[in-house]
């Protein structure tokens, strides 16, 4: 049983109850025991896009936690919180509600190549330390700005207009949508948006909406999910193996160089752009992740789906 489940995370669980959960579900479905492993952490205040991997495809988390997401997220202005979040206590008030003129004009400084320093309420690791153990102990955490990529910033929906100054809105919360590189926190964003905007502002709502190559559109919730706990086929609620590599070109090889790499060497002679690929067989079948430099390829990592 190789493939993915894309689970719409409800609010509230966590990224490693959510892998119990399917565990749990097949076997109650009588499935016996199935290797799983998740895509990508999403806090439990976070809801959408979590891939979960079965069997083999369990082999490709690691790109999964490389590629790009994309996220819908509501920022309120004039509070800030020790999280960056509503889980966290008010640390920072500020009377000041930006105008959706400022907004728009500011957006385009949070594009591109940026550096960001993660909230100290974060899995980071600081002298062997997590920084959320650390922060909730009451130390002070400070960690290193990191380079990270917006590819796109847009405003999703100008929410209530609730203060009006002198001929302008007043906007006290806005939803963005963002595209980011692997690594960048949202919750650092909103903070430094909001800064920016001559106010503080923290995370009321994230929503994950894409993830690689998988989106909201080939999620399921948790209710369809227990559907195969009551004797559902588990191909009416999982992706094919494939379905993880939409994001990669793939590379055909003749039987011979399929036989080749599957025994570990380097197959030469491949007229294709220098890469990251996956092999397949002539019938089709996944083979490896590899790397193609001057006509060369070796596998980064071999699947075994026969």
């Amino acid at each position: 049983m190789h493939g993915w489940i894309i689970l719409d995370k409800p609010y509230g669980m966590g990224s490693t109850d959510a892998v119990t959960a399917v565990k749990r579900a097949f076997r109650a479905g009588g499935h016996g025991k199935v290797k799983v492993g998740h895509g990508g952490t999403l806090d439990p205040l976070a809801t959408g896009v979590l891939p979960i991997a079965l069997g083999e495809a369990t082999k490709l988390t690691g790109q999964m936690l490389n590629g790009d997401k994309t996220y819908d997220f509501t920022t309120a202005f004039g509070v800030q919180t020790d999280t960056l979040d509503v889980e966290g206590v008010a640390v920072a008030h500020s009377d000041v509600r930006p105008t959706l003129e400022a907004i728009e004009a500011v957006l385009p400084s949070f594009t591109g190549p940026i550096d960001q320093v993660p909230p100290a309420y974060s899995a980071l690791k600081v002298d062997g330390k997590r920084a959320y153990d650390l922060a909730r102990a009451g130390e002070q955490v400070e960690l290193a700005s990191r380079a990270v990529t917006v590819h796109r910033l847009t405003i999703y929906a100008p929410s209530l207009f609730l203060r009006r100054g002198p001929g302008e809105a007043r906007i006290d919360e806005l939803t963005l949508t963002a595209h980011v590189s692997k690594g960048t926190y949202i919750r650092s964003l909103a903070r430094d948006i909001a800064q920016a905007l001559g106010t503080v502002g923290h995370v009321t709502m994230l929503r994950r909406t894409q993830a690689g190559p998988f989106t909201l559109s080939g999620a399921i919730s948790l209710d369809n999910l227990d559907q195969i706990r009551h004797g559902a086929a588990p191909e009416d609620v999982i992706l094919p193996f494939e379905a993880g590599l939409d994001d990669i070109p793939a590379l055909d090889l003749t039987p011979d160089q399929a036989r080749r790499l599957h025994m570990g060497q380097v197959v030469t002679g491949i007229a294709a752009h220098d890469g990251r690929y996956w092999a397949r067989g002539s019938d089709g079948t996944p083979l490896a992740l590899v790397s193609l430099s001057d006509h060369e390829v070796r596998v980064v990592r071999g699947f075994n789906l026969g």
